[in-house]
């Protein structure tokens, strides 16, 4: 069956990086968009970014130009590198596969997003 596990969450000062890993595996991962999501304790889960088959990448506004997407299809591995992180990042962070090979304009649509992992958190202290 497709498993999805995230690793990499943890507690940081605000200013400071973290590196997110996510491994899919019971899929075929360079045929899966895959994307990352977040969900802050009272908030809604919303969509944080995106990464096609070829590399294409897709970011919300709040952080765009901190946060980078990448893909390793040899290890089916996704990652997440955090910099300049800010307390309002502070989130469970979830990874998600989409079986497309783009993500679209609409990259943010959870329901296009068929395997999810269990999330790991990020603590961002001020």
């Amino acid at each position: 069956q497709v498993q999805v596990v995230e690793s990499g969450g943890g507690l940081v000062q605000a200013g400071g990086s973290l590196r997110l890993s996510c491994t899919a595996s019971g899929l075929t991962f360079d045929d899966y968009s895959m994307g990352w999501f977040r969900q802050a304790p009272g908030k809604e889960r919303e969509g944080v970014s995106c990464i096609n088959r070829r590399g294409s990448t897709y970011y919300a506004d709040s952080v765009k130009g901190r946060f980078t997407i990448s893909r390793d299809n040899a290890l089916n591995t996704l990652y997440l590198t955090m910099k300049s992180l800010k307390v309002e990042d502070t989130a469970m962070y979830y990874c998600a596969a989409k079986a497309s090979r783009y993500c679209s304009g609409s990259w943010e649509n959870e329901e296009d997003f068929g395997y999810w992992g269990q999330g790991t958190q990020v603590t961002v202290s001020s």
